[in-house]
């Protein structure tokens, strides 16, 4: 017991601290921040989901003694309780069969990249509805809030910021708009990252009592599709609708960019040639990041045309030893 509190301790101090870094203004300090639920996934996967809620809430504490209430709230929403219930769901099962451990259902990892969407896209509305329920009002305040930083980096920065720019109050218009799907969408990754990552280090360390899924295979419900098309058919509805239409939509089309790697995990199965193709995908996206709404596309088609079924008919059976 005193093990699993001096646990929940550490992943919450971690966690807080790893959140807290984004205030040092370095260049370092931004991935920090990103990796900040890995700890509380950590505890989760390895230990418990106790633990990691205790963690959460312990950073959310030392968040509110050090930064205030607002950042706690942050920490809480964005880090500690998305990390907390990633790592729950995680370790859910149910027997099968004649039960034991051997015939479990373990929570699938389609539905787990499913709600790191879900989460993603509920701490950005949570951000916007924070302002208020009124759509003008919310672009005022990011319009404010996005002239303040350009001030300050051309304060701070000698010559830069909206002072270069040809038609400042375009750019800004233009971030506007594209700032909360682009968080939904940066949100996502982070939950989905965070909780592989967390998975490959407790199965590492041997405390991993779920067996590892095999992630090219994962599925997703087909409620997914349907919430995605109705979604992005509200974005383009004016007022506070469409911008929280846009939030989920991108949130969704991002988990259906996970689902596209895994497709293209499993039809290059057998191919001379995998690993050159897998690389070129990573880089890819890595270097330009638009190829990433190819895989969009991908997995999303995957739910209509089945392309890993149809290349597993087309491998045949494995060969006979």
């Amino acid at each position: 017991m005193l093990q699993i509190g001096f646990i929940g301790l550490g992943s919450g101090a971690a966690a807080a601290l790893l959140f807290a870094s984004v205030t040092s203004g370095t260049a370092l300090s931004i991935p920090l921040a990103y990796l900040a639920p890995l700890p509380l996934m950590i505890a989760a996967l390895g230990w418990s989901h106790w633990v990691a809620l205790a963690g959460a809430l312990i950073g959310g504490f030392a968040i509110w003694l050090f930064f205030g209430t607002l950042f706690s709230v942050g920490f809480l929403a964005g880090i500690g309780l998305p990390g907390w219930w990633l790592g729950y769901l995680s370790m859910l099962a149910r027997p099968v069969g004649n039960g034991g451990p051997a015939s479990l259902e373990w929570y699938p990892p389609g539905r787990l990249v499913i709600w790191s969407a879900v989460l993603a896209a509920a701490l950005v509305l949570l951000a916007i509805i924070s302002v208020g329920f009124n759509a003008d009002d919310f672009r005022e305040t990011l319009r404010a809030a996005l002239r303040e930083v350009f001030r300050i980096a051309a304060t701070e920065g000698g010559d830069t910021g909206l002072t270069t720019l040809r038609n400042p109050d375009r750019v800004v218009d233009i971030l506007v708009v594209a700032l909360p799907p682009a968080t939904a969408v940066m949100a996502t990754i982070t939950n989905a990252l965070n909780l592989w990552l967390a998975g490959r280090i407790v199965k590492f360390s041997g405390r991993l009592t779920r067996p590892w899924p095999v992630l090219a295979d994962m599925t997703f419900p087909p409620r997914a599709a349907a919430a995605l098309a109705i979604a992005a058919g509200l974005s383009f509805v004016d007022g506070l609708i469409g911008i929280v239409a846009g939030v989920i939509a991108s949130s969704l089309l991002m988990a259906y960019g996970v689902l596209g790697f895994a497709v293209m995990h499993s039809v290059t199965r057998g191919l001379s040639s995998r690993g050159f193709v897998l690389a070129g995908v990573y880089a890819s996206v890595l270097i330009f990041g638009w190829p990433v709404l190819a895989l969009c596309i991908i997995g999303l088609s995957e739910t209509f045309f089945h392309f890993r079924a149809r290349a597993a008919v087309k491998r045949g059976p494995p060969a006979s030893t």
